[in-house]
C-alpha cells in the first residue's frame, strides 16, 4: 500500500506531537488561491492550550525548512497553520468518544436510520448513548453502539444546554472556553506563527 504526502507529513511531524503530549489528528496539504497550506489539527485530553499550539507552530516549522522536512515537502512556500478540531468535531478514534463525553452527537449507523444521543460512556469497543424521546414524549432509553457498526458521527453544537449535573456542567464550560482560544489560537498562528519556506 502506497503513502500519500499527507500520510509521510504526518509520520515527519507526529513526533514532535507526541513529546508535547499531545495528538497529532490530522495533517493536511492543499491549494489556496495558488499556494500551499499545511493545516495541523492537534488535541488532547482537557484540549490544547494557546502556548502548546504556538510552541508546536514553531517546532512544525523548523522541522519542514529543515533538509528532512524538505525532503517529504519539497521547496517552495507553504503556510503552516496550527490548531485544534472544531466544535462539530468527526468522531473516529475510540479517544475521540471519550472527549465527547455528555456531548450531543449525530450517528449514522452503517445499517438504519440517522440518531441523535448524548455519549455516556465509551471504550475500546463502542459507546453507550441516551437517546432523548421523540419528541419530548416519554423517557429516554439507552443504545450501546459497536465502533464497528458506526460509518459516520459528528458531535453537535448545543446552546442552552440544560439537564448537567454540577461536575459536567464544569466540563462542559472548559470545553467551551477550550473552543473559544482554540479559535483564538488559529487566528493567532495564522497571523503570527506563519511560517514561509
Amino acid at each position: 500500500m502506497s503513502t500519500t504526502l499527507n500520510d509521510r507529513l504526518h509520520v515527519l511531524l507526529e513526533p514532535l506531537a507526541v513529546e508535547a503530549g499531545v495528538d497529532l489528528e490530522e495533517v493536511a496539504l492543499s491549494k489556496v488561491g495558488g499556494r500551499r497550506v499545511l493545516d495541523v489539527v492537534l488535541d488532547a485530553d482537557g484540549g490544547v492550550d494557546l502556548d502548546t499550539v504556538a510552541e508546536l507552530s514553531r517546532a512544525f516549522g523548523a522541522l519542514l525548512d529543515s533538509p528532512e522536512g524538505t525532503a517529504v515537502l519539497g521547496d517552495g512556500e507553504y503556510r503552516l497553520e496550527v490548531g485544534s478540531p472544531g466544535a462539530e468535531r468527526l468522531l473516529t478514534q475510540p479517544r475521540h468518544w471519550r472527549r465527547a463525553r455528555t456531548r450531543l452527537v449525530k450517528v449514522q449507523p452503517a445499517k438504519g436510520a440517522e440518531l441523535t444521543g448524548r455519549v455516556l460512556e465509551s471504550d475500546e469497543d463502542g459507546v453507550l448513548l441516551e437517546i432523548p424521546p421523540v419528541k419530548g414524549r416519554g423517557k429516554a432509553t439507552e443504545r450501546r453502539l459497536a465502533f464497528a457498526e458506526i460509518a459516520k458521527a459528528r458531535v453537535q453544537i448545543e446552546f442552552n444546554r440544560k439537564g448537567l449535573d454540577d461536575e459536567d456542567a464544569a466540563d462542559e464550560e472548559s470545553a467551551d472556553d477550550d473552543l473559544v482560544d482554540e479559535d483564538i489560537a488559529d487566528d493567532d498562528v495564522a497571523d503570527d506563527e506563519e511560517e514561509e519556506a
